[in-house]
């Protein structure tokens, strides 16, 4: 059984990096371009990329035409493609090559697999184009037209057809498939019928001349293969030196991934290139596990699919470390460009006052009741309430909006409230929970009650329990209903006060918005002056305020408490929330993708609502332990709160916790099998 690779390796967490290369060729000269493949080739494998893909027919040239019929050609290329063969036993990438192939008294285009002095298949051109430049059955026959399924190829018997998944028995999830330029470009494609037989990784050989708005239909073409198929696409066009007696070559190379291109190579290069990126398998597995829809499409063409054959084979992968490539966010809730992000804003924000209108207007209700702390989550379901009066018709003094200070409430939230409260137009209200809260605490005998400094889970509870109360009660006293302002965070942490506390309401804005978009819902209403400048002034004071519950005194006017200090930073622990809520990620992956993420590396990529001095950094240890602390929190001792969530609208696909929608779970799981793998596969 092969070694295991380090955890520092991509390999070892469901990753494989490939490449797609496009050399300079002669027409008709097998040897020149056995020659330059074979250059490319150990470039790609120095690069540590397991498969290496060519352009179509890049040994004999796309643009030979007639002399394909010639045996000279035919002679210069079968010594080409035997030389090929036994160099590949020193060469660490598996080759995809295109050549033309006598066999069976005809003459197929194909896409042929060689690895470790081996030909492992080889695959026939399913359609030929036969119109406008194209004239591709002149010289070639169709894979329907095989008579049987091997042929020889550098003295070796092999599987021959276009039904060929070339399975990696070391790397789970990676299982290729070959079609041929045209091939991509028909209405039913082999490689989506591949896909549902379980290719993740198909391959496109291509010559395809270049013409204007060519390269961008193209790059449509291979994204919107891979995002339906949910698959990687490989794609190597012809480049400089086909014939340009009637034709231009661009050599266009694109590796796409679920619809997002991964890489893209030069065009109109006049020197060799290879391209690489790193696939990630273990996403796409994910994505079609989750969608059934996939499955029953597999189970309405079983018959086709049972038509496609496995050839198995070992991917070189290399031994020591291979540091992963590919850009992992550190906000994957937040787009780092600031054009997408405002969409994505302007998105959720609509998607929260659609969903709050919506309710009222079912309801035949027309005032709000919301509670606002000063802090950023009361804010943003401040403004969703204003806005919700805004699309309704209805004044905004329809939102009564209280302010409740309790025990240890600082002069800067109170004050923000006030401000937020009136510069929104909303109905101010502020109510001191104080009095209410004592009088709860003298009942249950509590020593704070008598000015003892016991500041327990119970003394905390109680000022949170009194706030919510509050506000049920006055919202049966004005026809209104209560507005939750929880996120998304909070309630995969299970940070928020169960039954009658910050947990319930009649329906939430936020539920499914994470802390680290929170902070930028407030930005864009400030930068596209959504509720007019004097709430532009007090949103940037929210904006800089710690995070905190404000429930215990502390000394002077700051707060005692820092929510992060007790369930993490917010920005990691929601990285590690989108892993294993949009894909059920290992802990050690996600532990491997968060370090990889955080570690000390200057990417660019920081938001600019993140100030320099916080920019922070998670070494491995730190990842390791926050990790474990999010699932010990979400899997095992929260979940009872989100089984209880009142109603609110999903907003992303990154998941929501509601029970009637992404997320149902038991209430009283063991977090035992999460935490074992994190303790055994991730070093200290």
């Amino acid at each position: 059984m092969a070694q295991q690779p380090p955890f520092e390796s991509l390999y070892r967490h469901g990753f494989a990096r490939v490449a797609v290369a496009v050399p300079p060729v002669r027409v008709a000269d097998p040897g020149f371009n056995a020659e330059q493949t074979l250059l490319l080739a150990r470039r790609a494998a120095d690069e540590h990329a397991v498969l290496t893909v060519f352009p179509e027919l890049g040994i004999s040239c796309y643009t030979a035409d007639d002399l394909f019929h010639q045996d000279a050609l035919d002679a210069a290329v079968r010594e080409a493609l035997e030389r090929l063969v036994a160099e590949s036993a020193s060469i660490d990438t598996v080759l995809v090559v295109g050549a033309p192939v006598r066999a069976q008294g005809r003459l197929f285009n194909c896409g042929i697999v060689i690895h470790g002095g081996r030909v492992l298949g080889a695959a026939p051109k399913s359609y030929l184009p036969n119109y406008r430049e194209f004239y591709e059955k002149r010289q070639f026959a169709a894979a329907r037209e095989a008579l049987d399924d091997h042929v020889e190829i550098a003295g070796q018997r092999v599987p021959f057809g276009a039904d060929l998944l070339f399975t990696a028995t070391n790397v789970p999830g990676f299982v290729f498939h070959l079609e041929i330029c045209e091939d991509g470009w028909v209405p039913l494609p082999p490689s989506g019928f591949a896909a549902l037989a379980g290719a993740s990784v198909l391959v496109n050989l291509s010559a395809s001349n270049i013409v204007v708005g060519k390269a961008d239909f193209r790059r449509d073409l291979c994204g919107s293969h891979s995002a339906l198929y949910m698959a990687a696409y490989l794609y190597s066009a012809a480049g400089n030196g086909e014939s340009t007696t009637d034709m231009a070559w661009d050599g266009q190379a694109l590796i796409c991934e679920n619809g997002d291109v991964l890489a893209e190579g030069d065009r109109f290069g006049e020197l060799a290139q290879v391209v690489t990126a790193d696939v990630d398998l273990q996403r796409l597995a994910a994505d079609r596990l989750r969608m059934t829809s996939f499955a029953d499409t597999v189970h309405d063409h079983r018959d086709r699919l049972a038509r496609f054959h496995r050839v198995e084979l070992e991917l070189p992968i290399p031994a020591g470390r291979v540091r992963l490539r590919r850009e992992i966010p550190r906000f994957p809730y937040v787009p780092a460009d600031p054009a997408s992000r405002n969409e994505r804003c302007a998105e959720v924000h609509n998607i929260q006052v659609a969903g709050l209108a919506s309710r009222l207007a079912a309801i035949g209700s027309e005032r709000v009741v919301i509670g606002v702390s000063g802090g950023l989550d009361s804010t943003v379901a401040l403004i969703v309430a204003a806005k919700t009066m805004d699309r309704l018709g209805l004044p905004r003094s329809n939102v009564l909006a209280y302010t409740m200070p309790g025990f240890a409430t600082s002069s800067r939230t109170l004050d923000d409230a006030r401000r937020l409260m009136r510069a929104v137009g909303a109905t101010a209200h502020e109510t001191d929970i104080r009095p209410s809260a004592t009088q709860m605490l003298k009942d249950l005998n509590h020593p704070a009650a008598e000015g003892v400094p016991q500041y327990d889970i119970t003394y905390e509870n109680v000022q949170a329990g009194e706030r919510t109360s509050h506000l049920f009660r006055l919202a049966n006293m004005h026809d209104a209903l209560v507005i939750g302002t929880g996120d998304l965070s909070e309630l995969a942490l299970g940070w928020c006060t169960f039954g009658v506390g910050d947990h319930m309401a009649h329906y939430s804005v936020n539920a499914s918005v994470p802390k680290t978009l929170i902070k930028y819902l407030v930005a864009w209403t400030i930068e596209t002056d959504g509720l007019g400048s004097e709430a532009g002034e007090v949103l940037k004071s929210i904006l800089t305020t710690e995070i905190s519950p404000e429930l215990v005194p502390g000394d002077g006017d700051a707060p005692a408490q820092s929510s992060e200090a007790s369930v993490g930073p917010y920005e990691l622990q929601d990285f590690h929330l989108y892993q294993l809520l949009r894909f059920g990620d290992l802990p050690s992956r996600i532990a491997y993708l968060a370090h990889h993420a955080w570690s000390d590396r200057d990417r660019g990529s920081w938001p600019d609502l993140v100030p320099a001095d916080q920019r922070h950094e998670y070494d491995l240890a730190a990842v390791k332990h926050w990790l474990a602390e999010f699932l010990r929190c979400f899997i095992q001792t929260s979940q009872f709160k989100r089984s209880t969530l009142p109603n609110a609208p999903k907003v992303g696909s990154g998941g929501s916790l509601s029970p009637r929608g992404d997320w149902r779970a038991p209430s009283d799981a063991s977090a035992a099998a999460w935490l074992d793998e994190l303790a055994r596969n991730v070093p200290d």
